[in-house]
């Protein structure tokens, strides 16, 4: 029989409070970490979905304060030498406080320390970190940090920054994690956002060049494509300024002849010389030529005011080395924007090729239609030479011979003015056949070479180079006779400034707006003498008043000479 005192089981000794205790503890470090990943993956979510570049930075630094409970949060985006930060966006400071802190930070301290050892950084107190070199005036106290790099492909795009957790904690491994975690997609939504921009860029180049070409295509003048071509470059690339310079025909310079954007009226009919600038080294080395501050750089040799207020720029040629040349396009960004990347630049580059070679096209297209007219013209005059002239000089032979025959005085001296008209008639005809066959541009060349010849020939006597813009069709619109006056004059003028103005700096200026042609040339030097020679100025003045023009001559008040020599144009 069993005995009736079973034995107890001893139970340890624990309270059931504190047993619940843990067990709760547990489930909320459970319920924490399943809240923490849902957030994550709701912040990868919300970052992949943005494709426009800008706003997915500014994603990327939103959802890492939420993710690590951090008040303040940055990316900074690492410049192209690997050295600075060329952007920085935040969160966490108003736009008032970002204004009295001062610019951005570079890349110094602290965060330059992961731009060095891209490895993600945590810190207690940032204070205590030897590469620590305190904050501006007016900045937020900070004291935890979290830093962790952003890699796309295997190079480093910038970093995330985070300071002051919440609550006074410290930023621990399982916030370095996360944010690491969080850098990974960052780097996978960059990359696509990239992808999409370069798409979308694309396009928009693609677009340009079909635009420009169809433009041609249809028989739209060269100067309406230069125009075209430095707007759509001067939007796509979202620059200040855009300039469109041509070689001048027989000369080493080129001109520019399309500006659009800013300071766009100092620079339209400029003159560049090949071996001066980023446009004339741009053509003469037939490879794109950047600058990081044009205002700066030791290759302009120009007024900075023409470039007051811009900073990164970029010429690139119109065409190809290979005989293909046919102009440079440069383009200007405000100062303190993003400098021209070499991805942009490639695109700028292909652009300019494909519109130098719908260019070609179009002169093609217009040589063709040239040749034919000629061809027709050749005919025209082919005929009339064999045959109308032929007839005319047969019928003035026979009306010769029958004057003979012819008694009556009258009508003997009829018939004789009749051959004598038909005579007249034969040299007309003879004239208008020999301008038939007569090619364009055989007669020499145009006004604008010839300027910018007399200019350069003047600077061995000057001992400096004269400064030369013109504006206008100026080929066109001016006759040979007055183009002869003003060739005359520039010479003369700038011969006067060489013996006697002593001056170290002129300015030539050719414009025409169709109905006058205006040459106006200023100099720095000691102006007219009181009782000098004045045999100069009188042919000058002779030269206009023969076209029905004037010339004016002016001494402005910081000294030099400014003469103005207006003619205007016969009506066509």
């Amino acid at each position: 029989m069993a005995s009736s005192k079973e034995p107890r089981v001893l139970l340890p000794q624990l309270k059931l409070d504190e047993l619940l205790e843990e067990l709760q503890a547990r489930i909320d470090a459970a319920r924490g970490t399943r809240d923490r990943v849902h957030s994550l993956l709701e912040a990868v979510l919300s970052v992949g979905r943005e494709l426009d570049l800008e706003q997915a930075l500014y994603s990327i630094v939103e959802a890492a304060a939420v993710l690590v409970d951090a008040e303040y949060a940055a990316l900074g985006v690492i410049s192209p030498d690997g050295r600075t930060l060329s952007a920085f966006h935040t969160v966490g400071v108003s736009d008032e406080k970002i204004t009295e802190i001062g610019p951005y930070p570079q890349g110094h301290g602290i965060l330059g320390e992961l731009i060095r050892h891209p490895e993600p950084l945590r810190l207690s107190k940032i204070s205590e970190h030897p590469a620590s070199y305190g904050f501006p005036p007016n900045h937020p106290p900070m004291r935890s940090f979290l830093g962790v790099p952003i890699r796309v492909r295997d190079q480093v795009f910038g970093n995330l920054y985070l300071t002051e957790k919440r609550g006074g904690a410290e930023f621990d491994e399982e916030d370095e994690s996360v944010l690491s975690t969080l850098a990974v997609a960052a780097g996978v939504a960059i990359d696509n956002a990239r992808l999409y921009e370069d798409s979308r860029q694309r396009e928009r180049w693609l677009l340009a060049n079909a635009e420009i070409t169809h433009r041609l295509m249809l028989g739209s003048e060269r100067a309406e494509a230069l125009d075209l071509i430095a707007e759509r470059a001067r939007d796509i690339t979202g620059s200040a300024l855009a300039a469109v310079a041509m070689p001048v025909e027989d000369t080493v310079s080129l001109t520019v002849e399309i500006a659009v954007g800013a300071g766009a009226e100092a620079h339209r009919g400029l003159v560049q010389p090949l071996d001066e600038g980023l446009m004339g080294l741009a053509y003469s080395s037939a490879e794109p030529v950047t600058s990081d501050d044009i205002t700066r750089d030791d290759r302009i040799d120009a007024d900075p005011q023409r470039f007051k207020g811009l900073g990164p720029a970029v010429a690139v040629p119109i065409g190809t080395g290979e005989g293909g040349m046919r102009g440079v396009v440069l383009l200007a960004r405000e100062a303190g924007a993003s400098l021209f990347s070499g991805k942009e630049t490639e695109l700028l580059q292909g652009f300019a090729g494909q519109a130098a070679l719908a260019m070609e096209l179009a002169e093609r297209r217009q040589d063709a239609q040239q040749l034919a007219v000629l061809e027709d013209r050749d005919r025209i005059a082919r005929d009339l030479h064999d045959l109308a002239i032929q007839r005319l000089f047969a019928t003035g032979m026979t009306l010769q011979s029958a004057g003979r025959f012819i008694e009556h005085p009258k009508a003997a001296e009829r018939v004789l003015r009749a051959v004598d008209d038909l005579d007249e008639t034969i040299k007309i005809i003879r004239s208008t056949i020999f301008g038939l066959r007569t090619r364009d541009g055989a007669t020499g060349s145009g006004l604008r070479s010839r300027v910018v010849r007399v200019a350069g020939e003047a600077a061995p006597v000057l001992g400096f180079a004269p400064g030369v813009r013109m504006e206008g069709l100026i080929d066109t619109d001016v006759p040979p006779e007055i183009a002869d006056d003003v060739v005359a004059v520039l010479s003369e003028a700038l011969t006067n400034i060489a013996r006697h103005a002593r001056a170290d700096r002129a300015d030539v200026l050719l414009t025409t707006d169709g109905r006058e042609v205006r040459l106006r040339i200023a100099d720095n030097g000691v102006g007219v003498p009181s009782g000098g020679r004045r045999s100069g100025l009188r042919n000058m003045t002779e030269r206009a008043e023969r076209s029905g023009g004037r010339l004016e001559t002016t001494a402005p008040e910081g000294g030099g000479t400014v003469l103005d020599w207006r003619v205007p144009l016969p009506v066509a």
